[in-house]
């Protein structure tokens, strides 16, 4: 086996487990809290965060793997059902902030066990609880 086939043959196989791992905990995700992965995503970046509690879109943008459109319409999903709020920032009227709300991070505590489950299904051996 050539390094180039060894290459091309272990890049299937993370594909193949991350598509199983990513078709499991979105058909969850859904199912249980009706959210779809990205919405949950985002979530659970904006409930990580610490600083001030809200981020700029720009950098939640940066760190996630969605497009400048697609995170928007991610965060005016959650936004419509109460679980994120939006501002504007006083000092760049261009820069939006985004937050999570009480009820956003009730969601994602309860999203986040069904994530850890999933994962611990798919890649661990027993399940994980919540810390």
């Amino acid at each position: 086996m050539t390094s180039e086939t060894g290459l091309v043959e272990r890049w299937r196989t993370l594909l193949t487990s991350y598509n199983a791992v990513a078709g499991h905990l979105e058909r969850a995700l859904q199912e249980t809290h009706g959210l779809t992965m990205s919405e949950f995503e985002t979530l659970d970046r904006l409930a990580s965060t610490v600083e001030c509690e809200k981020r700029r879109m720009q950098d939640l943008e940066a760190d996630m793997y969605l497009s400048q459109s697609a995170l928007s319409r991610t965060v005016a999903r959650l936004e419509k059902s109460g679980l994120v709020e939006r501002a504007l920032c006083e000092a760049d009227r261009r820069g939006v902030f985004v937050a999570v709300t009480d009820a956003g991070r009730r969601v994602h505590t309860e999203a986040r066990q069904t994530q850890l489950n999933v994962l611990a299904e798919h890649l661990a051996a027993e399940p994980v609880n919540a810390a």
